[in-house]
């Protein structure tokens, strides 16, 4: 059922730290969520863009690797948190955000990913001595589950957060997202699933859809109130639109009129070859000499890498870019989407 009642549930000090030391305060629906998650509770966070539900979704994991950590036994690896992200570039995000507060914590948590970016030797590592925490896509998930040990390698699986959820449970993707965690809940059964959504119509509906345990168990529905609003416009050039094959080419030196009014801004176009195309006719209208980038899904790794860095690190003005940057990236500057 759907539940926006405030959290009683209180961090543990060093978590209540990081967030005093920052100026921030933990929102209720991530102490809600948090709470769930270390009940061993399966739940569902709708909240709207800039809302935090990513950290919310780690919470509970974190705190509860930490007292693990502390109270271990056995030096033995065992992957706790599997995270599932609908693109290769958010998980290359959400780790690079994941590791600063673990790292000013002094958690020793290991955090990796696992995608089509990831070198073999690496993934042979992760099978031999499994992070505490990996961030992965539906597909590679698929290739995992498929593979020899297998059911050894999450037979300790304590958390799934399938992020950005919304976007991939009514597509073919998630249909095969859904058979492999249906795969996981019988290998784990105490897993529990956490599934993170921007707002939608119906939440029941993704919220059955992570009903995954075996038996079935209810998920709970929690919901998150502010966000960021946008301000939606349409820009009206004032060139002469040819009658075909323009591409939107036309409208290039207003654009860049306009990225030079913004702080950061993404590009989006539809194709790889249009992003080529978009990018070349900026960069011909650029003579401030403005940092612009290129992003698509057929550019080396190393360059993808590169262009996310300079984007996090608040180097770049604008990134003509498909739908590789579309879902879920935590870019704090962006303040203009073309």
């Amino acid at each position: 059922m759907a539940d926006s009642a405030l959290s009683p549930f209180v961090l543990p000090d060093p978590f209540e730290a990081w967030f005093t030391a920052r100026g921030w305060r933990a929102r209720p629906h991530q102490l809600a969520l948090a709470e769930e998650s270390l009940k061993g509770e399966s739940a569902l966070l709708i909240a709207p863009t800039g809302g935090g539900k990513t950290l919310a979704g780690f919470l509970g994991s974190l705190i509860e690797l930490r007292e693990r950590k502390r109270a271990a036994n056995s030096d033995r690896p065992a992957l706790h948190t599997l995270y599932i992200s609908p693109l290769k570039a958010l998980a290359a995000d959400v780790q690079r955000n994941l590791m600063g507060p673990v790292e000013e914590m002094g958690l020793g948590i290991r955090i990796e990913s696992r995608t089509g970016d990831t070198p073999s030797h690496v993934r042979q590592r992760q099978r031999r001595t499994p992070p505490d925490i990996l961030l992965t896509t539906p597909e590679q998930l698929a290739l995992f589950l498929a593979s020899d040990h297998a059911k050894e390698f999450f037979a300790d699986l304590k958390c799934v957060i399938v992020d950005e959820i919304h976007a991939m449970a009514a597509s073919k993707r998630g249909d095969l997202l859904a058979l492999g965690l249906g795969t996981l809940a019988s290998w784990a059964p105490a897993c529990r699933f956490i599934g993170l959504s921007a707002t939608v119509r119906e939440p029941e509906v993704l919220a059955d859809w992570l009903d995954l345990r075996p038996g079935g168990h209810d998920v709970r529905i929690l919901t998150a109130e502010g966000g960021v609003s946008a301000d939606v416009d349409i820009l009206i050039s004032k060139q002469r639109i040819p009658w075909s094959g323009h591409s939107g080419r036309f409208a290039v030196p207003e654009v860049y009129e306009t990225i030079k009014k913004a702080t950061m801004t993404l590009v989006f176009v539809n194709t790889r070859s249009q992003a080529e195309l978009m990018f070349q006719e900026l960069w011909h209208a650029n003579e401030d000499g403005l940092p612009i980038a290129l992003h698509h899904g057929s550019l080396a790794r190393e360059q993808r890498t590169k262009v996310e860095a300079a984007m996090a690190a608040g180097a770049l003005k604008a990134v003509v870019c498909t739908s590789t940057l579309d879902l879920g990236i935590d870019w704090g500057e962006v303040d203009l989407v073309i």
